[in-house]
């Protein structure tokens, strides 16, 4: 199945809002969710746009995306992080996500990054072998970090104790 692959647009926050909801229901956690629609549309095309995205249509429909913001490593300069790479539940296994996946690298190669990166769900074994198998490293020796708002308000506010 071909689809077509190109930069996200402003009137696709809508699908991508949608996709992100899909994602978190799949990975069972539909409550994580706290971005809004509005939140998408600044955040990724307001005048300091904080993510790319490369979305998949199919059928005049988006059914897929790869949401990607630079980094910037100590060790090998600049990166890009894939922090999301969705196709819709309905079209998974019809190519779309090598589509996605192959894009995203192609036009981090042509940015001049010197690294790619993004988490996989341990659980998630068709998404681990895929990532083995395209060549890409799934690091067994860093965990992942993360502090969300009120664990950064109830440091900052030990330190002012």
């Amino acid at each position: 199945m071909k689809a077509i692959i190109r930069k996200a647009k402003k009137v696709d926050s809508g699908s991508i809002f949608k996709l992100i909801k899909e994602l978190a229901l799949y990975e069972k956690e539909p409550e994580s969710v706290i971005l809004s629609l509005s939140d998408i549309e600044r955040h990724g095309f307001g005048s300091q746009p904080l993510f790319q995205c490369i979305v998949a249509e199919f059928k005049n429909e988006v059914v897929g995306m790869a949401l990607y913001y630079p980094r910037y490593s100590t060790w090998k300069g600049p990166t890009f992080h894939l922090e999301d790479l969705i196709v819709s539940e309905k079209l998974k296994g019809k190519g779309i996500g090598t589509q996605l996946y192959a894009e995203f690298i192609k036009q981090s190669y042509e940015a001049g990054v010197e690294r790619i990166e993004w988490n996989v769900l341990d659980w998630n074994m068709t998404a681990v072998n895929f990532y083995k198998n395209s060549g890409a490293n799934v690091l067994k020796d860093w965990l992942s970090v993360q502090m969300h708002r009120p664990a950064m308000e109830k440091f900052l506010d030990s330190l002012n104790k």
